[in-house]
């Protein structure tokens, strides 16, 4: 296929050098104000230079956990221009265990607790059942010279006296959530620390504590505590947390998002040193054992395989069904940071319930939709190399947008009555002109599967361009049926649609389909499709006129499948590693089909997710963050 856009008018080449330089000028005060962006030449323990693993240019985005750009919300939370937003909490599943609150007040489940805490910070979670006026979780440090560090103590709900935690369950992980808890929301700055601990405190390895905690956490009241009986020896849990007026030389640390600074060598650890989770979501590669996610952030390797999807582009979950079966094993050897190796023993007492185990449960309870998995069992088992025609069932995504007697452009079914297009094949105005048909592959023999709709309405994007092609990009509402309360197009299947612009990364694969010219500008009357990559840096082809955030740049090295005149308006479609299919982009412009100098430019619609979803409703669209 040589398939997908019009012809695009030669423009001027020259104005790009106003625009290049201001930014140069911007990048440049932000490095003085920011000494962590600039390049460092110190090498960490793994060998590889600092800026080999930090994506510079990512930083200044200023990503944290709350950025669902690059993270899941939390089932509490909702994704609102990629920003993790709280909820209200009506808006959570209804069933679930009651639990209190450190106001004393009970709530229905901990979702809606937590989702009051996300409005009200200084509510935590106390404990799992009913509230009663004696049971308070507390904790404290003891024995440090500042009331920023000590020896954690903890008095569990059920229990009657405070206990020290073991140090050899503590982590970087546990720490931060213990210092939130304590009032310093920079998290932990060490777990090691000069503690004036009495020469005659004797603890056996049965009167100490341990601990489990996610990350996820505000109190340690949500952490899993247990009581083993193991014969080793422990050591005591101790913390110094951080504060603003923290000693850190500024040529050899991290500046996190929230101000913190860190070693320069704990960046890309897969470790959340900064509190705030932003040493670990622009990295390039990853320290120790880390997993690096496709999306360019780095989690523990413990999370592979754990059966939760971390990574937003889910390859930490991708082809590792043995590993999943293995780290269900309570003999898993867990190495903690500044700790020993601990195997976990059978002869294990639960103390506490296990809110990570109820975290995940909401999320289970949240809305799942069906898109972009196909509904036959067709497979294609030969590599393709050129535009081939499309079977049935191939493409139930793909519409053609017919204006009178002609298929001028195509269409994404996204779901619901919703259609997605460049903004440059509508009108508002001519809606009535407007034909949708799906299931089509030949449209001079029409195929048995072939439906018919009509329009009822034309959203064009507001800042639409019609001379850049910026923000081309556009909604058709399909007519109901009569006595229909939605569209049901029965051998439809909606493509999903990207929340984040992470999710699929330059080199990717992906398809173009479309009833686009040849690039001898012959007219094709078949369904058609080819294989193109996403190329990165696409304004070496288009100077001045290729807009990052808004354009996506695909192609082939020799150009021998592009899109072409005819396609605009038709899907870039990209599966990710569990063969869901998401609409990448939307054809929308280029020059000279077929030639690699110059690729296809389609609209980027994660950029659009929110535009969207104003318009069809978040639930329609919203595979996650829902």
């Amino acid at each position: 296929m040589s398939g997908a856009y019009l012809e695009w008018r030669r423009v001027s080449r020259g104005d790009a050098a106003p625009h290049t330089s201001s930014m140069k000028l911007a990048l440049l005060i932000l490095l003085l104000l920011n000494p962590h962006l600039s390049s460092s030449k110190n090498t960490p323990a793994s060998g590889q230079p600092q800026e080999d693993l930090v994506e510079q240019k990512c930083l200044l985005k200023n990503y944290t956990h709350h950025s669902c750009d690059k993270v899941f919300c939390q089932p509490w939370q909702k994704c609102i221009e990629g920003t993790c937003a709280c909820k209200l909490p009506y808006q959570c599943p209804k069933a679930g265990t009651p639990v209190c609150a450190t106001n004393g007040r009970g709530y229905p489940t901990y979702c809606h607790l937590k989702s009051f805490e996300c409005l009200h910070p200084e509510i935590k979670f106390s404990n799992n059942g009913t509230c009663t006026a004696e049971e308070k979780f507390n904790v404290s440090l003891i024995y440090g010279s500042t009331d920023t560090e000590g020896i954690v103590q903890v008095k569990l709900v059920d229990q009657d006296e405070k206990m020290f935690i073991c140090k050899n369950s503590w982590s970087t992980v546990e720490a931060n959530v213990a210092c939130f808890d304590l009032g310093f929301p920079l998290g932990v700055r060490d777990i090691q620390g000069r503690f004036n601990i009495p020469v005659n405190l004797k603890i056996n390895s049965t009167e100490c504590l341990h601990v489990r905690c996610q990350g996820v956490e505000t109190s340690l009241a949500e952490c899993t505590f247990t009581k083993r009986s193991s014969k080793a020896s422990h050591g005591l849990a101790g913390v110094v947390c951080y504060t603003q007026d923290a000693d850190f030389p500024t040529s050899q640390s991290f500046q996190c998002v929230n101000g913190k600074r860190i070693p320069q060598e704990k960046a890309c650890d897969g470790v959340n040193d900064c509190g705030d989770r932003s040493d670990e979501l622009c990295c390039k590669g990853c320290r120790g054992q880390a997993f690096l996610c496709k999306s360019g952030v780095c989690i523990p390797n413990q999370h592979k395989c754990n059966g939760e999807v971390d990574c937003i582009t889910g390859d930490d979950e991708s082809g590792c069904e043995e590993d999943k079966k293995n780290k269900i094993h309570k003999g898993l050897a867990r190495s903690d940071q500044g700790g020993e190796t601990e195997i976990e023993t059978e002869e294990t007492e639960m103390l506490t319930p296990d809110m990570d185990t109820e975290r995940k449960r909401i999320k289970s309870l949240l809305p799942k939709l069906s898109c972009g998995v196909k509904r036959n069992s067709h497979i294609r088992r030969k590599r393709v190399v050129g535009g081939k025609p499309a079977e049935v069932g191939d493409y139930p995504w793909q519409v053609a947008i017919k204006d009178g007697e002609r298929i001028t452009c195509g269409g994404i079914y996204i779901g619901g009555c919703w259609i997605l297009t460049a903004a440059h094949c509508v009108r508002p105005s001519r809606y009535r002109n407007y034909q949708i048909w799906t299931s089509l592959l030949d449209w001079l023999k029409p195929n048995s599967q072939l439906a018919v709709q009509g329009v009822s309405r034309v959203v064009v994007h507001e800042k639409y361009n019609g001379a850049t092609y910026q923000n081309d990009i556009a909604l058709v509402e399909m007519k109901k049926h009569p006595g229909k309360k939605e569209c049901e197009l029965i051998n439809s299947v909606p493509a999903c649609v990207p929340w984040s612009p992470y999710l699929f990364q330059p080199n990717d694969r992906c398809i173009i389909s479309g009833w686009g010219r040849e690039k001898d500008n012959q007219k094709v009357y078949s369904l058609r499709w080819g294989e193109v990559d996403l190329i990165g840096n696409c304004s070496k082809f288009y100077p001045g006129r290729y807009y990052e955030k808004e354009m996506q740049c695909a192609g082939t090295s020799d150009g021998s499948i592009d899109a072409c005149k005819g396609d605009s308006g038709g899907p870039l479609v990209c599966k990710d590693v569990n063969n869901v299919t998401y609409v990448w982009g939307i054809v929308s412009w280029g020059e000279n089909c077929g030639k690699p100098e110059f690729p296809g430019v389609y609209t980027r619609v994660a950029s659009y997710f929110d535009w969207i979803s104003y318009y069809v409703g978040r639930p329609l669209i919203s595979q996650y963050n829902v």
